[in-house]
């Protein structure tokens, strides 16, 4: 495991950080949650038939030790959970409502996550990405001063890493989407022991084209300083004025960022996408994500094709966001 994932696991141990796993009854799920429970780094808790998830874990001959299952429909804080959900919702749904609702096991385990009974939630190995956001966004919601929710991945080769956004959510952000997103993206490279250097990136550097493209990206950089005057994002880029001392120093010799960034905030999700797997395929990078970041608290979705390592690193990564 890389190094990235070892001071992760330092940072947690003895934080006793609960994470909720609303498939509970799957077997990536339950191979992972026996793992983190094991290894006493996190405390899972599943969601889903108390009697059905012990007679899979003994299937598979998996220990439940330390791992708390809460049933929707056995579940004694449930008139807590409604009461809390109605008023969330500011009364766009009855309490018979919000009773049916909360027996979906993903609205459930967000409400416990928004009650504070679990830290973080990860979902998404059964559910499409739809099933596992809309509560989030519904029930957590974004920071305030966040509109929009973006996903990100770490890009790790050895003793390298970087963080790619938005290369998940948002399909044409704005200039106030851009600096949000730069933001939190500069706060999820600190959680993993970096020092953030957001570079914005674009088809030009520092007004060598100029085109309402550009003029977004330039924009995006001053709103990005004034959401938070002690990040250091400059822009906007080339990738190459970005990454490469030389081509820094000809092309934008009087940025603070010197071919040294670590953060790239790509211009569109289609640039961001393309370039996460342009990096993972032609470069052999290990793509960690993606990771949701502008909510209150944190929830993460898992692909549907993962494997029970996906759902443990995720669930690591999910626990940090918490601390």
């Amino acid at each position: 495991m890389s190094d990235l994932f070892t001071s992760l696991k330092e940072k947690l141990t003895g934080k006793n950080i609960k994470i909720v796993f609303p498939e509970g009854l799957d077997e990536r799920i339950l191979s992972s949650a026996s793992r983190l429970a094991e290894e006493q780094i996190v405390t899972p808790i599943l969601v889903g038939n108390v009697e059905e998830i012990q007679g899979k874990a003994s299937e598979l001959n998996l220990s439940l030790d330390n791992i708390d299952i809460y049933d929707p429909n056995n579940f004694e804080a449930m008139d807590e959970l409604i009461d809390a959900f109605v008023a969330r919702r500011n009364g766009k749904v009855t309490r018979e409502d919000a009773a049916k609702v909360l027996l979906d096991e993903n609205y459930f385990g967000t409400m416990l996550v928004y009650l504070n009974k679990a830290d973080g939630l990860v979902s998404g190995a059964a559910h499409s990405t739809a099933d596992t956001v809309r509560p989030a966004l519904q029930i957590i919601k974004t920071k305030p001063g966040i509109k929009k929710t973006s996903g990100v991945f770490i890009m790790v080769r050895e003793e390298e890493k970087y963080v790619f956004a938005d290369c998940a959510i948002n399909i044409a952000p704005d200039s106030q989407d851009l600096a949000e997103i730069a933001v939190e993206s500069g706060k999820t490279a600190q959680m993993f022991g970096m020092e953030p250097r957001v570079a914005m990136l674009s088809f030009s550097t520092k007004g060598s084209a100029v085109s309402p493209e550009t003029t977004k990206v330039s924009d995006a950089v001053a709103i990005a300083k004034e959401l938070d005057p002690t990040l250091l994002v400059d822009g906007e880029f080339q990738f190459d004025a970005a990454f490469v001392p030389s081509v820094a120093a000809s092309k934008a010799p009087n940025s603070d960022i010197k071919g040294d960034a670590n953060v790239f905030v790509f211009p569109s999700l289609e640039a961001g996408n393309i370039g996460y797997k342009i990096a993972q395929r032609l470069g052999n990078f290990e793509a960690v994500g993606p990771i949701l970041q502008g909510l209150n608290q944190p929830v993460n979705d898992l692909s549907r094709g993962c494997n029970a390592e996906d759902v443990y690193k995720l669930a690591l990564i999910t626990a940090g966001q918490a601390l």
